[in-house]
């Protein structure tokens, strides 16, 4: 958008500067007047004789100093203009440099460019203070920026097979009249159910990343109970004892979407909970400010370092095999991570020694949520 022509900023500041300090040159003088000049006669010392008997003040007239006074104020205000103006430039210059460090940053970031950073050194004054939250800023969304770019990838990839397998059975029904059609019908609706669970987990997860939700009080304990009911048939088909404890947790948020982190964890939990026969037990509590939910399940021992990479999309460990019936699409830890961002709670994943994982999600009780809010800008 283009802007009428203005002063700019460091030109505004050095007219400051040398308005001030001219300014204060003529309340200097303003002062020599009214304490000194104003005072002296105006008449020769001989009137001043013959009114007072005696002589008070001899010297020149007042006349006399300010006809010598007068141009020497006038170069002196000169002088201070000048002063005024070249070193209100100079420290102008100084005062902007970093923001005009941070104004070339933020027209590089315009640009597209979010890898730079200002790295402003000196004092820890306003402009630092600045600078370090603009770094900030601009490191937050490079990770989101790149983050977006590889799940973006990462969808499409997936979308693309199961629309592959599906244009692949419908040539082969197509070239292939006497091929057993109930077989290919069933493959059909095997893929098209993965792409719309896949579809539908994009769908909220971006719903979860964007917080547009309703709040409302939930029951970590009740919600628990409710997933573990719907998920008990499949925990009974896999040979896992599911058992869920604890005391009612109050959290603030949306219920579908707290019922959907709390069905992921507990449908992982039994689905990847290998050998099969093992136990899956879900545990709520309150904690200060904070309900705490924890989702435990037997299983091989999981390497350290492919723990934290569990919750990025599409990402599945090597003991996350997929089954042929809960095959997932590698949203469910994914989903979970978002939802809990999303209200302001915490997620940690800890592999259990003797095998398995372990999840704990923390959640901001009532109080606690309602006080952040009011403290949100």
């Amino acid at each position: 958008m283009n802007r009428r022509p203005n002063l700019s900023a460091r030109l505004k500041l050095t007219l400051s500067y040398a308005g001030f300090l001219l300014v204060a040159g003529v309340l200097l003088l303003a002062v020599m007047w009214v304490f000194v000049l104003r005072w002296l006669p105006n008449d020769d010392a001989r009137a001043i004789q013959k009114r007072f008997g005696a002589v008070i003040i001899t010297g020149p007239k007042r006349s006399d100093l300010l006809n010598g006074f007068a141009p020497a104020a006038a170069t002196a205000l000169a002088f201070l203009l000048v002063f005024g103006l070249l070193g209100g430039w100079i420290l102008a210059g100084r005062m902007l440099a970093p923001l005009t460090r941070i104004a070339s940053a933020a027209r590089k970031a315009s640009d597209g460019s979010l890898s730079h950073r200002i790295r402003m050194t000196g004092p820890r004054n306003e402009f630092r203070e600045l600078a370090d939250v603009f770094d900030t800023m601009l490191e937050r969304l490079e990770s989101h920026v790149a983050e977006q770019q590889r799940f973006a990838a990462n969808a499409s990839h997936e979308l693309r097979t199961p629309l592959a397998v599906s244009r692949t059975l419908l040539d082969t029904a197509r070239n292939d009249p006497t091929r057993d059609q109930g077989e290919l019908i069933e493959r059909l609706r095997t893929v098209n159910t993965r792409a719309i669970d896949l579809t539908e987990a994009l769908l909220l997860l971006s719903r979860a990343d964007g917080g547009s939700f309703t709040c409302e009080p939930v029951d970590l304990s009740l919600v628990a109970e409710e997933a573990a009911e719907t998920l008990l048939p499949l925990a009974e088909r896999r040979g896992t004892t599911l058992d869920v404890t604890g005391e009612p947790a109050q959290a603030v948020g949306s219920q579908p979407l707290i019922l959907r982190m709390v069905t992921n964890l507990v449908q992982n939990a039994v689905v990847h909970n290998l050998p099969v026969g093992g136990t899956v037990t879900v545990h709520t509590e309150r904690q200060h400010d904070t309900s705490v939910l924890r989702v435990e399940n037997t299983g091989r021992p999981l390497p350290p370092e492919l723990v934290p990479t569990l919750t990025e999309p599409f990402q599945r460990g090597t003991e996350r095999v997929r089954t042929g019936e809960h095959a997932g699409v590698g949203l469910g830890l994914a989903i979970v991570h978002s939802v809990v961002r999303a209200h302001g709670g915490t997620l940690a994943l800890a592999p259990r020694p003797a095998g398995g994982l372990l999840v704990t999600v923390r959640l901001p009780a009532p109080g606690d949520a309602a006080a952040k809010a009011r403290q949100a800008p």
